[in-house]
């Protein structure tokens, strides 16, 4: 394994924003699903949520690029229980929703070094009521031309950096938030995929790694490994 992977992946998952995530209210075009999650990836969020169908295929490696395979998506039957899911995450969390109404704020008034979750909506008819009726604000991103708005994964995107850049000069990047199990399980199969493959098959939990990413194990791990 390179050391320059395990480093650049631990410094990754160092750096992982659990108190600020994009929820997804059935939106549904592929390309604009793996957009959204590439650039939650790309701000250090965690997790993703999503309304979504439960007979319908969520993204592949193909569609995201393998953003998804960093990312926790956590997807729902409807919008109540995805809100439910946020605010038993972090009860002190912001809700935003996007949605152009006469109460809502321009996206850069908002303070996101606060925990938030920012609701995206559906790409033709955007967020619905149910929805709305959850958000603490609304927020625009103002328009200086005819169209009354940007495409979702756009909009997303500006935001989800807007949030980052706020974040960045605040240190927030400078915490460790994320679970050390968590961790050192994306560690893991990042680093040894194959490995990681045997130990599930095996039903044999994760050796520890490491500073520079090598496997820490005895030889009765590598024999239940090879025969058990």
């Amino acid at each position: 394994m390179e050391n320059t992977r395990y480093h650049r992946i631990k410094h990754v998952l160092d750096r992982r924003q659990t108190d600020l995530t994009v929820c997804l209210e059935d939106v549904h075009k592929h390309h604009n699903l793996s957009a959204i999650v590439r650039s939650a990836d790309a701000v250090g969020c965690h997790n993703v949520h999503a309304v979504w169908p439960q007979n319908q295929k969520w993204l592949t490696n193909n569609t995201s690029g393998g953003s998804k395979n960093w990312i926790a998506t956590h997807l729902h039957k409807d919008i109540d229980s995805a809100v439910a899911m946020m605010r038993q995450h972090n009860p002190q969390v912001q809700i935003l929703a996007t949605n152009l109404c006469p109460d809502a704020v321009d996206y850069r008034e908002i303070d996101y070094t606060l925990p938030t979750a920012i609701i995206v909506g559906q790409e033709k008819t955007g967020i619905s009521p149910q929805a709305l009726a959850h958000a603490d604000k609304n927020i625009i991103i103002p328009m200086q031309g005819m169209a009354q708005s940007l495409n979702v994964s756009v909009a997303a995107a500006l935001i989800l950096f807007e949030a980052q850049n706020q974040r960045l000069q605040a240190g927030l990047y400078d915490r460790t938030m994320l679970d050390e199990s968590i961790k050192h399980k994306m560690l893991f199969e990042g680093c040894h995929p194959i490995i990681a493959q045997k130990c599930k098959e095996k039903s044999q939990p994760y050796p520890a790694l490491d500073e520079t990413g090598e496997i820490i194990a005895d030889d009765e791990f590598w024999h239940k490994l090879k025969h058990a």
